[in-house]
């Protein structure tokens, strides 16, 4: 089992940015990848950005260039920085590990990030 628990969501101006973490506590041995995901109102959960254990990452055209994923291992955190934010970013962001050897997947219980124009 791995328990994530997430940080840093907030109320932003359009063009602002906002720094989101996430903490992994038990299973963390098995952890493969991270990723951050995110809902908006009336839409399906979509992925932002993952990581994987070797430290390469994969971004979701929307956010290339604006959003930085990043890991550590030794804290057991996975980080999203996101800049230059805009009104559409609005959404819960849901923080996500698959694990080894069965690709288990544990969710975050989601932040809330608002985007004001």
């Amino acid at each position: 089992q791995v328990q994530l628990v997430e940080s840093g969501g907030g109320l932003v101006q359009a063009g602002g940015s906002l720094s989101l973490s996430c903490a992994a506590s038990g299973s963390i041995a098995s952890i493969n990848i991270m990723a951050w995901h995110r809902q908006a109102p009336g839409k399906q959960r979509e992925l932002v950005a993952l990581i994987n254990s070797g430290g390469s990452t994969n971004y979701a055209d929307s956010v290339k260039g604006r959003f930085t994923i990043s890991r550590n291992n030794a804290k057991n955190t996975v980080y999203l920085q996101m800049n230059s934010l805009k009104p559409e970013d609005n959404a819960v962001y849901y923080c996500r590990t698959t694990t080894w050897p069965f690709g288990t997947e544990y969710w975050g219980q989601g932040t809330q990030v608002t985007v004001s124009s």
